[in-house]
């Protein structure tokens, strides 16, 4: 089984969603196996298709999706994954991984992951929702379990208010997350 260059890309419901498409490209362009999966709030921000032509696989959008073969696609992908990295990640979904909750393709992915595999999280949400003490104890949580947290960055949100919460800059992301895949 190899692990080295093989991230599986988690997107959740956030209106950073869009900024995922632009990191998928970026770790395709440098070699790397993307493998993508969407939550269904995910979906409702932005398609699979641009997720599919810039990763050149299929994208996983429900826990019954299934490719060829007789292996669930989802344990498949955790059993290759070398990186999960969820991008943008809403409370909800860290508030998910932390407690370990597994009621999508995403969330049994993370349960069923690799032991090798790294995981790194780009959070994206309001600032009074990251700043809430349920999610800063999910953050420690999952911190205390191997997770990395990049960001949230700091500036204007969608919601329309400034602060903390924006997910982190693409291109820092994807240096980051080949530096954790090699």
């Amino acid at each position: 089984m190899s692990v080295s260059k093989n991230i599986v890309l988690g997107v959740t419901g956030s209106i950073a969603a869009h900024k995922a498409a632009d990191l998928a490209s970026l770790l395709t362009r440098q070699k790397c196996s993307v493998r993508v999966v969407m939550t269904a709030d995910a979906q409702r921000f932005i398609t699979s298709l641009p997720f599919k032509v810039l990763s050149r696989h299929p994208v996983v959008t429900g826990l019954y999706d299934e490719e060829e073969g007789w292996k669930p696609a989802h344990i498949e992908m955790a059993d290759e994954a070398g990186l999960l990295l969820v991008a943008p990640a809403t409370a909800n979904v860290i508030a998910k991984l932390a407690h370990g909750l597994a009621n999508d393709a995403l969330t049994c992915i993370a349960l069923a992951l690799n032991p090798k595999a790294r995981i790194l999280i780009a959070p994206a949400m309001n600032g009074k929702m990251w700043l809430h003490p349920a999610t800063q104890q999910n953050v420690k949580t999952l911190k205390e379990r191997g997770a990395e947290f990049i960001g949230p960055d700091e500036g204007m949100l969608s919601c329309g208010y400034e602060g903390i919460g924006r997910m982190w800059p693409v291109e820092a992301i994807a240096q980051r997350a080949l530096k954790l895949v090699r």
